[in-house]
């Protein structure tokens, strides 16, 4: 039943945090700091999420095979490949560490 609970508890804040979001005066949305904040929040957090999931096991830092893969994903992202051929380098990167048992 607590289970339930919290499912119920987590959609009704998500429907306010919602609500809230539509409550805001359109002028503050207008101002340059809420406006560049709003380009960078989504990159910051994605980021920081791709850094936990990279670099974390539970709570212990590792570096493994998912850091290779990142470094391939990053260089061709610098070599501006498309988003497919970036997964793919990530990906195979990844299993071929692996395969070599690190």
């Amino acid at each position: 039943m607590n289970v339930w609970i919290a499912i119920a508890a987590t959609a009704v804040s998500c429907y306010l945090v919602k609500l809230l979001g539509l409550l805001v005066p359109a002028g503050a949305l207008e101002r340059p700091l809420v406006r560049r904040l709003a380009a960078l929040l989504p990159v910051a957090l994605l980021a920081a999420l791709t850094a936990q999931q990279t670099f974390s096991s539970g709570s212990h830092l590792t570096l493994d095979a998912r850091g290779a893969g990142l470094a391939a994903a990053a260089v061709a992202l610098m070599l501006r490949a498309p988003f497919l051929v970036i997964v793919a380098a990530a990906v195979l990167v990844t299993a071929g560490v692996r395969a070599l048992g690190g």
